[in-house]
């Protein structure tokens, strides 16, 4: 299957993260390359692009699409471990990160994968087929109480309760194999008018399990850490998010990174030492336009934040 994805937010993130033309960059999910390849348009020759990414079809597919640009160094490893990665490498520091998170378009569309609740197929669900962990282990074993867990947290699904008791009585009959089979399950635990309006009932819980395996937010916020760390003064981070859990983790990281005084106002001077680290270069999140919304619906929900590491 080819890997094809409608890049989100593309001109706004590259355009913003792109500062110095012979600089290192680094993108740190580079799915279908979309970003990758919009911002090779513009390095110069002596620039340098790093791509992460976990999944083996999009690092074979970018290997196969880079393969004569000498510019590019692919890596295949989750960004958790980016900033080890670049000064392994020897691409430290650098002058922007792109990190276009969740899943990817390619990845929903191949049944098989898994993470769609739209077709039928075995339940794996993982970004990284190296590693053990798959949704199908995850609701066969996984207790009433840690289903409900993830599924409230990381799903933000008001009937996560109901759902999860419902998955512990369906494997109890019988194992759950299939995205078809937990899909069932789910919309008997979902009461009838409430399936009436919103998304797909399933897709708060597959959101939920696809983060759970794949350790999403749990790794976020340190790689958000070890960007900080590997950018060079005045080189740009920027950072797209799909649902309110990722969005909150880089909101939080930035403005923790922004050094405002924590003291009271009855001091007169400041003696926490907080100190700026960053600018915000975009105050407000940037959204995608009415139009890129009409072409590519899955950018609907997505947001960008960009910011700027100072020199302290």
């Amino acid at each position: 299957m080819a890997f094809q994805h409608q890049s989100v937010l593309l001109e706004e993130t590259v355009n913003m993260v792109f500062t110095v033309p012979q600089g290192i960059y680094v993108d740190c999910t580079m799915g279908a390359a979309g970003h990758s390849e919009f911002l090779l348009q513009k390095l110069g020759a002596q620039g340098c692009l790093v791509c992460f990414d976990q999944d083996e079809a999009a690092v074979l597919n970018g290997r196969e699409k880079f393969a004569a640009d000498k510019r590019v160094t692919i890596v295949q490893r989750n960004f958790a471990r980016l900033e080890e990665t670049l000064q392994e490498i020897g691409f430290f520091p650098v002058n922007g990160i792109m990190f276009d998170l969740g899943v990817s378009s390619p990845q929903l569309d191949e049944a098989e994968r898994g993470f769609s609740y739209m077709q039928d197929a075995p339940l794996d669900m993982r970004m990284d087929r190296r590693t053990d962990l798959t949704a199908e282990f995850v609701v066969n074993n996984w207790s009433v109480k840690d289903l409900t867990a993830i599924i409230r947290d990381y799903g933000e699904e008001k009937w996560a309760a109901r759902i999860a008791n419902f998955i512990a009585e369906a494997r109890e009959i019988k194992p759950i194999h299939t995205t078809g089979q937990l899909v069932e399950i789910i919309k008997r635990a979902i009461p009838a008018a409430a399936r009436r309006d919103g998304p797909h009932p399933a897709k708060r819980t597959f959101q939920a399990l696809r983060i759970a395996v794949n350790r999403e937010l749990e790794v976020l916020a340190s790689a958000l850490d070890q960007s900080l760390n590997c950018l060079a003064a005045g080189g740009r981070i920027a950072v797209i998010t799909f649902h309110s859990l990722e969005d909150r983790i880089v909101k939080n990281k930035f403005q923790s990174w922004l050094g405002k005084c924590t003291c009271p106002p009855s001091f007169p001077v400041c003696q926490c030492g907080a100190v700026s680290l960053i600018k915000l270069v975009n105050k407000k999140p940037i959204i995608p336009s009415k139009e890129e919304i009409e072409s590519n619906p899955r950018s609907r929900s997505a947001k960008l934040r960009v910011a700027e590491k100072l020199k302290v």
